[in-house]
């Protein structure tokens, strides 16, 4: 039908230009590679690090950035408050996304039938939503590998939030049962943002893209 073949041909639009805009890092020579478990079990708080592809890897966010994280995660967490049965939003907890692999979502959401336990050390399973903000040292990862991986770990849907285009970049899931994220769109101010994971929440971007 005709809506099924604007989102085709948005999504490959979008694809096309995602190519262009947003090159694959060139590959580097890397020490010798953590698993998860190694990870995890450093001593001391790692900071503002997660494990990519076996590598630690830090970021350095700016003020932007975390001024953006936050206000999604307001909008979230006053959402979650008024409807309670509705889920949970959080930040700064550790996703395990497989052996090589261990991310730390700027933000996330889950379904109500899905919230942590209270005394869980992370997530159990991928969330129903990740929230990446662009920060210079790790959007790279972010638009490429980290994409990947939450897209073969089941992440319902993802939002990467360009603080340069001023635009969110949406991947999602047609259904549950999709494999790969096959719905793609770029939402840009003054536009309100929806998903299907949160039925009644909206974010609008004019507001988000001001601060």
């Amino acid at each position: 039908n005709t809506r099924s073949q604007a989102l085709i041909t948005r999504h490959l639009t979008l694809s096309v230009e995602w190519r262009r805009r947003y090159r694959a890092p060139m590959a580097m020579a890397a020490p010798q590679r953590l698993t998860a478990d190694e990870f995890v079990a450093l001593p001391g708080v790692l900071k503002n690090t997660q494990l990519i592809d076996g590598e630690i890897v830090m970021d350095s966010p700016n003020t932007r950035h975390q001024r953006l994280a936050d206000w999604i995660l307001y909008r979230l967490m006053s959402f979650a408050e008024e409807h309670p049965d509705a889920g949970e939003a959080g930040s700064g907890l550790q996703a395990r996304m497989d052996e090589r692999n261990v991310f730390v979502p700027d933000v996330w959401w889950r379904n109500d039938e899905r919230r942590l336990p209270r005394e869980g050390p992370g997530h159990v399973g991928p969330p129903d939503l990740v929230v990446e903000v662009r920060s210079p040292t790790t959007w790279r990862y972010d638009v490429h590998v980290k994409k990947s991986h939450y897209e073969s770990g089941g992440v319902p849907e993802l939002w990467l939030v360009d603080t340069v285009a001023d635009s969110v970049l949406v991947f999602r899931r047609s259904t549950p049962a999709e494999p790969l994220f096959d719905l793609a769109l770029e939402v840009s101010a003054p536009e309100h943002l929806t998903t299907p994971v949160i039925p009644g929440f909206a974010l609008d971007l004019g507001i988000l893209f001001d601060r």
